[in-house]
């Protein structure tokens, strides 16, 4: 009960120890454990609130790394799968400057894509649950047909199912099929948490608002828009309901600060519910403003993740 299930990769980042370099010149990276929906999860245990994360690692080092890291975080490991049959995914990172990110993937495949929906024949869901996933996994592997059986479970059950594409392009062979993917699974959510730099590519249309307006398909409730430090907005098919502006912080790196975003949005659902998204609505987007701040001023994107302590003294101005 009032509990976040994220499904989905779970992998390792490794980040570089020098800024401003390619990827191709970076000499020394850090093992940071990474994966959207295991920030996500992470982010939902560390702010004070229940989550698992249903994914799968390979039987190696890595593995196992992520698995020590969600459980002291405080995560639930129980839908953690492993598999010999493929390697734990890896990630390698370079940093701009402004502590922008480029990516190369090592999945062909990796443990999280192989994830059968019969190997979950032990979980269930309720109204007061909610199931977060990503596009990373959606490419044709037995995944995708795994996190389609998650959602009509979770719709089933009638709690609330949170879409975030965060889109990763060298993922997939065919941008055409990112994009009729992603179409096919927006319809399923009841929110959709959607970046400035995905709207177009996303809905082929120019205009933001129109952009926004096409997303409202079959159980789209509301829609989150983000502009990174700019802040985010808030639209159901009325319009736009609630706007915030970021926070001002020094920027170290921005992996998984999408990412606390989000966590930080579905931490305050499990706590207030979903009828407070719109009731509480700029409070829920300063609340998520400030995680996703926060988690920039630090490396790695689990290793950032502040607290709802430090969230809140952090809103309050104080240090």
């Amino acid at each position: 009960m009032n509990k976040l299930y994220a499904v989905g990769e779970a992998l390792i980042d490794f980040i570089p120890s020098e800024r401003d370099a390619k990827l191709k010149e970076v000499t020394q990276f850090s093992p940071q454990v990474g994966g959207a929906p295991t920030n996500v999860a992470s982010c939902v245990a560390k702010l004070g609130g229940d989550a698992a994360v249903v994914t799968q690692v390979g039987d190696d080092a890595f593995g196992e790394k992520i698995e020590d890291k969600l459980k002291d975080v405080g995560v639930d490991t129980k839908y953690l799968k492993q598999t010999s049959t493929a390697n734990t995914a890896l990630a390698f990172v370079s940093l701009t400057a402004a502590g922008e990110r480029d990516f190369a993937f090592y999945r062909k495949p990796s443990a999280d894509m192989l994830l059968e929906a019969d190997q979950l024949t032990d979980l269930s869901f309720d109204e007061t649950d909610i199931l977060h996933f990503c596009s990373v996994d959606l490419v044709d592997c037995p995944m995708k047909a795994t996190h389609r059986m998650l959602i009509d479970q979770m719709l089933e059950a009638k709690g609330t199912v949170v879409f975030d594409p965060n889109l990763r392009f060298p993922l997939w062979d065919d941008l055409d099929a990112l994009h009729h993917t992603v179409l096919e699974f927006i319809p399923k959510a009841h929110i959709v948490k959607i970046s400035d730099e995905e709207l177009e590519f996303i809905t082929r249309i120019k205009d933001k608002q129109a952009a926004i307006d096409s997303l409202f398909k079959g159980n789209v409730e509301a829609v989150i828009y983000t502009e990174g430090k700019a802040g985010a907005a808030l639209y159901t098919k009325e319009g736009l309901i609630a706007q915030e502006t970021g926070f001002n912080v020094e920027v170290l790196d921005t992996t998984g600060a999408g990412d606390a975003f989000i966590g930080a949005i579905n931490y305050q659902l499990l706590t207030h519910g979903k009828h407070k998204l719109f009731e509480e609505s700029h409070q829920f987007l300063k609340f998520a403003n400030a995680v996703g701040a926060l988690t920039t001023t630090a490396y790695g994107a689990i290793e950032s993740l502040p607290t709802k302590t430090q969230t809140t003294t952090f809103m309050r101005g104080e240090k």
